[in-house]
């Protein structure tokens, strides 16, 4: 008989999703956490004390202390370096931010990764994407009811079946800086690039992604399960590779992009090899 986390790897399931129980959290809590989310995409320089204002200015008498709890829990940063607010784990290794005057000209030259907060009626979950950078493809993305590295790395995994980067970009969160990811990426022979602590503009491509997918999928659907929220972002990474086109890709969608410009690439390296 097999196990269950055989069984999720084998259909390609996070095993954290598979043990999915609604999110214990009253619905005053959950209510300020999609409130907060939502102005968080519209002003995500919004640190403590200014969500904390326009959440009383419409209305809610929270407090600091309650705001900085919410926004630890759904892994919320502002764009901006601002004090340590939480202690890295000491026993992980860091390494230095490469991308700063990296001029990015090819597929799979970098990938980067980040974790956002996707709300349902009753709860919310994580989710993860790797996307490489100069095409804006989204080579892989997982959900996860915790913030723990299992579903980064399944996720990793599964862009590794694809192809790999030169250059892997995330931040110094504790599901990416940990061996399990890590070590992964340095089996595979990958430079390993960190943003600064604190500077979300440093992984700006993702931060973009996110605030797509929130307004054009998450908020215009009510997602009541983590199976629904599964269904509806498949079909929009779908839509968003293969068919939303971008200004920045001359209007063309990053699938088209990803696919060409590595046959080219490839082609190239062909001809000089032979």
């Amino acid at each position: 008989m097999l196990t269950v986390s055989r069984q999720c790897e084998l259909i390609g399931f996070s095993r954290s999703s598979f043990y999915y129980q609604p999110v214990a959290d009253d619905h005053y809590n959950l209510l300020l956490m999609r409130l907060i989310d939502e102005q968080f995409t519209r002003t995500p320089f919004y640190g403590v004390p200014k969500m904390t204002a326009w959440l009383r200015i419409k209305g809610h008498q929270v407090n600091p202390k309650r705001i900085r709890r919410l926004l630890r829990l759904m892994g919320l940063q502002t764009i901006y370096p601002k004090p340590r607010l939480s202690i890295p784990n000491q026993e992980h290794k860091h390494y230095p931010y490469l991308l700063r005057t990296l001029v990015i000209n090819c597929p799979d030259q970098v990938w980067a990764a980040d974790i956002t907060y996707i709300r349902l009626q009753h709860g919310f979950v994580y989710l993860v994407a790797i996307m490489d950078w100069y095409s804006r493809y989204v080579l892989s993305w997982e959900l996860s009811t915790t913030l723990d590295a299992a579903f980064c790395v399944v996720a990793l995994d599964r862009a590794l079946r694809l192809s790999k980067p030169s250059i892997f970009n995330t931040d110094q969160g504790t599901q990416f800086t940990g061996i399990d990811f890590t070590g992964r990426l340095e089996q595979e022979g990958i430079r390993i690039s960190m943003d600064g602590r604190g500077r979300v503009q440093d992984n700006i491509f993702v931060e973009r992604l996110w605030r797509t997918v929130k307004y054009e999928e998450v908020y215009l659907h009510n997602y009541g399960t983590v199976t629904e929220a599964r269904n509806g972002l498949t079909r929009y990474f779908l839509f968003y590779n293969r068919e939303r086109i971008h200004e920045a890709l001359g209007y063309r969608n990053p699938y088209a992009v990803y696919v060409k410009e590595r046959s080219n690439l490839n082609l190239g390296q062909a001809i000089i090899m032979h």
